[in-house]
């Protein structure tokens, strides 16, 4: 038997905002005289909210109370309590991550999340978890096919290259449907700063549905250029979210297209234009019509709700059994990852250090070699540590005796985990122990003042 871990999945979206609660089971799978193996094995979707409208003050602020109300609701339906949830996630996504409020948003439900949360908005992680959530990874695993998958939300569209099951790259357009919005007697009461210049829009205006359904084939063309069904211009360029850059190039060659977020409910579907008040339901009949469909596509096993699910889901993995701590208190969290090779000096990690705002994880590759080889890295760490925590990632299966090492040279608090692979700009959050791992979660925190 498993132990069970309740986890929350909390998506403020441009569009819309949604929870899921999920059941993580964490096993044991070495043998009884192995080095324990610990793994989330199962993971059980037990109970989904109502998809919301993001509340908004106005064009440019959240509104913080509404969102805690919808979450306390949701509490209540789903019959939890904070104190009950073991991870979780909180993700500001789309537009929605550039409100002036979103930190405050954030900071304000962290308490709902319970004592491991991960408070993130970022274009990598979104376009990681829709892609998970949507079953498109899966389906990539179980077919052995390429997938591009697309999720196509209110105010963005992630997109994430997968490989024999494994995400390989991933980037961001600022192509969705809440760009333009319209109000109930068909005036425009909103367009995205994104769309400046591009169309003769203004606010106010009463469109035809012609005038919209343009807008969108012109937004499909730049996803069709992101795919490589259609020649670059300077179209594609210009939508690249700031976060995403444009390195992006799609693999020639045979492969699946997958779709998920609100807007891809709207591709094989029809509905009456105004509907969402928004451009949504024309943007899903532009994408029908386009090149993105007349191959081999796929709708997500999970459209609207794809990005939650993956975050109550999948934003949780375990470290390695071989971990060491001491005089450390869970969970932490947001911490800034540095990564290091093996043989930086002392005073390469003291600069690195030095260069963040707050305390942060040093993040190794780490290697299999000879006890006399960790204690010189242990006694590097500890010099350029200089009495401070220190907070250690491997990827190589060395945490414990790094860790022992450590503790040798130094008695200050020591963590030292392994089997988890950051980068730089990553932020890792460490959960209390299960079993003889620890419950962690790296994502990227990209937020705009």
């Amino acid at each position: 038997m498993g132990e069970g871990l309740l986890s929350v999945g909390l998506d403020v979206g441009t569009t819309s905002t949604q929870l899921v609660v999920s059941e993580l089971t964490v096993e044991n799978q070495a043998s009884a005289f192995s080095v324990p193996e610990m793994t989330i094995s199962r993971r059980k979707v037990l109970y989904e909210s109502p998809v919301y409208f993001t509340p908004l003050m106005d064009a440019q602020l959240v509104d913080g109370q509404g969102i805690r109300e919808i979450v306390e609701a949701e509490y209540r339906a789903a019959g939890i309590t904070r104190q009950q949830v073991d991870t979780g996630a909180v993700i500001v996504t789309g537009e929605t991550s550039r409100k002036e409020n979103a930190r405050a948003v954030l900071d304000a439900l962290a308490e709902y999340a319970g004592d491991f949360v991960v408070a993130t908005a970022g274009p990598d992680l979104e376009s990681l978890l829709a892609a998970k959530g949507a079953g498109a990874v899966e389906f990539s695993a179980e077919t052995g096919k390429k997938v591009l998958h697309m999720d196509i939300g209110g105010g963005t569209s992630n997109l994430a290259w997968i490989e024999d099951g494994k995400i390989v790259k991933t980037g961001c357009l600022n192509v969705g449907g809440r760009l333009i919005k319209v109000g109930e007697s068909g005036e425009i009461t909103y367009i995205s700063p994104v769309l400046a210049d591009l169309f003769d829009l203004e606010l106010g205006d009463h469109p035809t549905e012609t005038a919209i359904l343009a807008v969108a084939e012109v937004l499909t063309q730049a996803l069709e250029m992101a795919a490589g069904l259609r020649e670059k211009t300077e179209l594609l360029e210009r939508l690249w979210t700031a976060e995403a850059g444009s390195a992006w190039n799609a693999t020639p060659g045979e492969w699946v297209i997958s779709f998920s977020g609100g807007v891809a409910d709207c591709i094989e579907k029809e509905f009456p234009w105004r509907k969402f008040g928004d451009m949504g339901p024309l943007l899903g009949r532009a994408i029908r019509n386009s090149r993105l469909c007349q191959g081999e596509y796929r709708l997500g096993e999970q459209t609207i709700r794809a990005t939650v699910i993956g975050a109550g889901s999948h934003s949780a993995q375990l470290s390695g059994s071989t971990v060491f701590y001491r005089d450390v208190a869970f969970p932490l969290k947001n911490l800034p990852v540095v990564r290091l090779p093996e043989d930086a000096s002392v005073g390469e990690i003291r600069s690195a250090l030095a260069a963040q705002d707050t305390e942060s994880v040093v993040a190794m590759a780490g290697f299999s070699g000879s006890y006399r080889q960790v204690k010189v890295l242990a006694g590097c760490l500890a010099a350029a540590f200089a009495g401070k925590r220190i907070l250690l990632a491997v990827e190589a299966d060395m945490a414990k005796a790094l860790g022992q090492a450590l503790a040798l040279e130094t008695d200050s608090p020591v963590l030292c985990i392994d089997r988890v692979r950051m980068q730089d700009g990553d932020y890792l959050d460490v959960g209390a122990p299960v079993g003889p791992a620890l419950p962690v979660v790296v994502k990227t925190l990209v937020m705009k003042q």
